[in-house]
């Protein structure tokens, strides 16, 4: 019964979060994308894991704190999904596309099947047994959102026991 409570919590904090997920003002400020990818994974990823960053992340006037919340998702994701033996890794960097810059999140965790990487954006989809992973389904649709607000895109190249990459992109010179 409290476990079923406590998802059931998540499950309304994750709903509250969506909804407010492209309601809020966008304040563009320059935005360090290294410092702000340091400052999520101090947050969500544990010690234990590698995060290594590419050395050309980019600076650049944008919405930082969707910015912040895309990475706080799909970082945390990373971390909550890892099965493997030894430490998990997450690289983060990024591509100058001309008018957007494409961020890429790769992990080396379980992967997920090419069948299933249109269903996992979906309000509600989580690929696990709920009784198995505390997830409510909602993160990556927030990703989703956020990122189709920017007007960008977002995808997933993955394949099961070979981890996951998330590739989004972000618009630049927003100011």
């Amino acid at each position: 019964m409290k476990g079923r409570l406590a998802r059931l919590d998540d499950l309304i904090n994750g709903l509250l979060a969506y909804a407010r997920a492209s309601r809020t003002e966008r304040v563009l400020a320059p935005v360090d994308v290294a410092q702000l990818v340091r400052e999520v994974a101090e947050l969500v990823v544990p010690p234990s894991f590698i995060l290594t960053l590419a050395p050309d992340l980019p600076t650049f006037v944008a919405d930082r704190l969707g910015l912040q919340q895309v990475f706080t998702n799909l970082l945390s994701n990373a971390a909550k999904y890892y099965t493997g033996e030894g430490p998990g890794r997450i690289s983060v960097s990024a591509q100058d596309e001309g008018r957007h810059y494409a961020f890429r999140v790769q992990d080396n965790g379980p992967g997920i099947a090419p069948e299933h990487h249109h269903k996992i954006f979906l309000l509600f989809q989580t690929l696990r047994d709920r009784h198995t992973a505390e997830s409510t389904g909602i993160g990556l649709s927030i990703v989703k959102k956020l990122v189709d607000d920017q007007q960008g895109t977002i995808r997933v190249e993955s394949a099961v026991g070979q981890g996951a990459a998330f590739i989004f992109t972000w618009p630049k010179n927003q100011g």
